[in-house]
């Protein structure tokens, strides 16, 4: 079976993975939507955790095939895209993503295609920042 979310260790640092890809998905054709810094919210809320940000991210070209036809428009909450970005206790930075192209496969059709090209294209980005 296959696994539901994947993660890699990034060649850089933390910050700097977050710009790299931000930079590499904007490359892409993608817009960056906003990043979410998951590490200031919880200490806004007393709570101290290790970095992490949430890139998310969106190609209109395919939210459009979804949000443009009212059949479809039930899989909205799965848009944008998104990316973690993570250290972890050992120092070193991680990147994480959900497996869209397996969840689609579960749903088929238009749905099916259009995760799976945003799948395909995030693990493009992905590739490009991390060791293995």
């Amino acid at each position: 079976m296959e696994q539901m979310f994947y993660e890699n260790s990034s060649k850089y640092g933390f910050e700097e993975t977050v710009v790299k890809l931000s930079e590499i998905i904007a490359e892409g054709g993608w817009k960056v939507i906003q990043v979410l810094d998951l590490q200031e919210i919880m200490k806004k809320n007393g709570k101290e955790i290790l970095p992490v940000k949430v890139i998310e991210l969106c190609k209109p070209d395919y939210a459009y095939r979804l949000l443009s036809d009212d059949g479809l428009r039930l899989y909205s909450n799965m848009l944008p895209c998104r990316i973690s970005v993570y250290e972890k206790a050992d120092g070193s930075t991680y990147v994480s993503r959900m497996n869209a192209e397996m969840l689609s496969s579960q749903i088929g059709g238009v749905a099916q295609e259009v995760m799976t090209n945003a799948y395909s294209d995030a693990e493009v980005f992905i590739k490009k920042v991390s060791v293995n």
